[in-house]
């Protein structure tokens, strides 16, 4: 060792708290021979190191290098200091409590060397649903605070026993200072339970399988609430949820044992199966197979996609385990299995995710037929986040377990900054330095239970964050119960409010994540968001620059008869396309089968309750609506979903020549639509609106924009990936680079995030 010895104070921060961080730690100043101390505080990781100079470097240097895969390291800064402490060797100390300035980790799937020891017959372990190590196992949903030690966390009434505290003790095992490590002796405990709550006495997880074999449905406790499941090859069983849940047409997610298993029902790329393998296990929609459909009948009719999700929990995994005949070892896990669940979000009627067992037994009646539940407490709702694969990697459609509560990092510190989102897919904010903290997804705000939900995660994140806003930022629309709520927080705490434009956040929080500033052209494409004028806009060009933007183009305005109905209801769209052609006569006989179309044929004519929007959501409709792809949506988006999967069925085709018109900013696609209104295959006509309207949007920018070579896509209509490939390839031809989102979801799942960066840049402003 070098004669020049040195002691440092050491501060690491980021997401260093349960992820091993100490552990690893330990195990390097042993291996560098260094003394000295670690411990977590309130700020991330503390370490006091004493030794020579190089080896004390040479740490410093590794702390971020090497470590752990579930730590995410954001800076690592060292100090000459005083000796605290006379130790000859390297210990781990207590934590350390104080004002927050670190965050907890995300949960994650369960790691290879925990499923050796579950699934090895002779392993104190075998079977166990709650095995768990540094390196995988919840976090997140079973925090009750930081710094992140047992007594803050769900597990505090679970006294470790003598082995599994021998394990926590021993710095050379990899349950170093787990603070959920348990096992089938001192853990938590499965138990079924029948429609009425009465226990099954069978072994839970083969019973459990044995219900689905029946064609039951049994609700399964899992990391941030509950899921149903149901057997997805059998028909009935699947029909009985829809029904039960009230769920009509929405797709389902499949979980699947491994990505051999989704083989006979979607088709994947190079490095996909990586994608479902991925320690935080989104589900992922994938592209199906020509007999996906009659498979899984009913699972997700009318789309060309199937979501696709990879056990995550232990208890996950046993089920698949049980109906694979208990094998031991984990060869099994690679080979392909016959089990396919649905496995759907435990929340009745669109309210919150259930998470208690006791509120299962209530909310879940008459839904489920039994109950497969431990006496682990979920801490904190959190639903499975849900992308798609794109040429950029994966896009968000909901981000929630295993992305929350992970740190979008701006590029530049500010005060703290609350915004509160949208309506729709809501979710909250919460910057803290160059950080931004984008909540799991909450939900539409349109019951008492979700607003209930939203005001909870608010709490929590200011807490957990421990900080106190400069500013609320909000939508500009006045009835939205996320705006009531900022303007009753504010008024509270005596804060500013910032009321955000709708698209000028959907842009924002793309340029935030991607940390650029100064003027940039964003193409806003979504469903209805009001404007600054108190119009209904949805289909924007706009520049945007800090905390202001300007709205240099827009969509033609089509009416939307009857209001927000229409946005239900594609056949009025297509109606307002016909009156808006000179075709309004036709109206009537078109839509016999809709008992308003007289009605709306009338409103249209004498201009009422038939207010204009610039929506390209409502275009997508429209389109639906002339081409009798779907007259009534059962689920938001349903329409322009089955577009999307129509046009990619057929696949190219060319646009239609002069198929829209450009004059003084506004995009005119009546030319389109007209020939649309003839068109009488909805796949040719899915496909050809496709085409033309990638050539129309790209027109648009370089009239309205000419020589930009940045463009910024937002709106819930990015996530069209028939749309997206067209816009890559026509940009991309003439190199204009377009921006996505990628860590934030594109729809209004995102907006919080935007809100959040204005709201900053307009303090910094100041």
């Amino acid at each position: 060792m070098s004669e020049n010895r040195v002691c440092r104070n050491i501060r690491v921060s980021g997401v260093v708290q349960g992820v091993g961080f100490r552990p690893f730690v330990w195990r390097l100043a042993k291996e560098l021979g260094l003394a000295g101390w670690v411990r977590n505080d309130s700020r991330g990781v503390e370490i006091e190191v004493r030794g020579g100079a190089e080896q004390v470097d040479r740490l410093v240097q590794r702390l971020a290098e090497d470590a752990p895969p579930l730590a995410r390291v954001n800076s690592v800064t060292a100090r000459e200091a005083v000796p605290g402490h006379d130790n000859d060797g390297f210990v781990i100390v207590d934590s350390r409590g104080g004002r927050a300035a670190t965050m907890i980790g995300h949960d994650t799937a369960v790691c290879r060397d925990c499923l050796a020891e579950m699934f090895d017959p002779g392993n104190r372990r075998w079977r166990c649903a709650f095995t768990n190590c540094t390196n995988c196992g919840p976090r997140y949903t079973i925090t009750r605070g930081v710094p992140y030690d047992r007594v803050r966390t769900s597990l505090k009434h679970f006294t470790m026993c003598q082995r599994c505290q021998a394990e926590y003790r021993r710095p050379e095992d990899r349950r170093f200072h787990a603070e959920a490590n348990c096992c089938p002796k001192c853990g938590p405990q499965l138990f079924l339970l029948d429609a009425e709550g009465h226990r099954l006495p069978d072994d839970p997880v083969a019973g459990a399988i044995q219900l689905l074999r029946q064609g039951k449905i049994v609700a399964i406790k899992g990391l941030g609430g509950f899921h149903l499941a149901c057997d997805a090859r059998n028909a009935v069983a699947v029909a009985l949820l829809r029904e039960r849940k009230q769920r009509d047409d929405k797709p389902f997610v499949v979980m699947l044992a491994n990505a051999s298993s989704a083989t006979p029902f979607v088709q994947m790329g190079v490095g996909e199966p990586g994608l479902l393998t991925l320690p935080t296990r989104p589900a992922i929609l994938l592209r199906k197979r020509s007999g996906c459909d009659a498979a899984l009948p009913g699972v997700a009719p009318g789309l060309a996609w199937l979501g696709v999700m990879l056990p995550y929990t232990p208890l996950q995994f046993l089920l698949f385990h049980e109906a694979a005949k208990r094998p031991a070892g984990v060869g099994w896990l690679e080979r392909a299995q016959d089990l396919a669940l649905v496995m759907t979000s435990a929340n009745p009627g669109g309210e919150p995710l259930v998470v208690g067992n006791s509120e299962a037994l209530l909310r879940l009646y008459g839904i489920a037929d039994a109950f497969l539940m431990h006496d682990r407490d979920i801490v904190t709702r959190c639903d499975d986040s849900v992308a798609r694969i794109t040429s950029g990697g994966l896009q968000f459609i909901r981000r929630g377990r295993g992305y929350t509560p992970r740190a979008i990092r701006l590029p530049f510190s500010g005060p703290s900054v609350l915004a509160v989102g949208a309506w729709f897919k809501n979710t909250v904010c919460v910057t803290r330095g160059d950080e931004a903290f984008l909540s799991q997804h909450i939900g539409d705000l349109d019951n008492a239970a979700v607003c209930g939900f939203h005001e909870e995660t608010v709490a929590q994140l200011l807490k957990l964050l421990s900080v106190e806003p400069a500013i609320v930022a909000h939508d500009l629309h006045p009835d939205f119960h996320s705006t009531r709520f900022a303007t009753g927080f504010a008024q509270q705490r005596r804060l500013p409010l910032l009321g955000v434009q709708h698209h000028h956040a959907h842009a924002a929080a793309v340029l935030a994540e991607h940390g650029i500033q100064g003027a940039t052209v964003a193409m806003s494409l979504d469903g209805v968001g009001i404007g600054t004028d108190g119009g209904a806009w949805g289909g924007e060009l706009l520049c945007v620059d800090g905390e202001r933007f300007e709205r240099l183009g827009y969509l033609m305005p089509l009416a939307l008869p009857g209001g927000d109905r229409a946005a239900h209801e594609p056949w009025r769209m297509a109606a307002s396309v016909l009156h808006k052609l000179g075709r309004g006569e036709e109206i009537v006989e078109r839509f016999a089968d809709q008992s308003a179309a007289s009605a709306v044929a009338q409103m249209l004519t004498g201009g009422i309750n038939s207010p204009p929007t610039s929506s390209m959501g409502r275009i997508f409709d429209a389109v639906a609506g002339l081409l009798g792809i779907k007259s009534v949506m059962l689920y938001e988006g349903q329409a322009a979903m089955l577009l999307e999967s129509l046009a990619q069925r057929y696949g190219d085709i060319l646009p239609l020549d002069q198929g829209w018109r450009i004059e003084r900013g506004c995009l005119d696609l009546l030319p389109l639509l007209r020939a649309l209104a003839d068109e009488r295959s909805p796949e040719r006509g899915a496909a050809l609106f496709h085409a033309t309207l990638v050539a129309a949007l790209d027109d648009w920018v370089r009239t309205v924009a000419p020589g930009e070579k940045t463009v910024v896509g937002s709106g819930g209509c990015f996530l069209n990936q028939v749309l997206m490939r067209g816009l890559r390839n026509r940009f991309g031809a003439q190199g204009v680079r377009l921006i996505e989102a990628r860590h934030v979801p594109p729809n209004d799942g995102g907006v919080a995030v935007g809100q959040a960066w204005v709201a900053l840049q307009h303090l910094m402003a100041r």
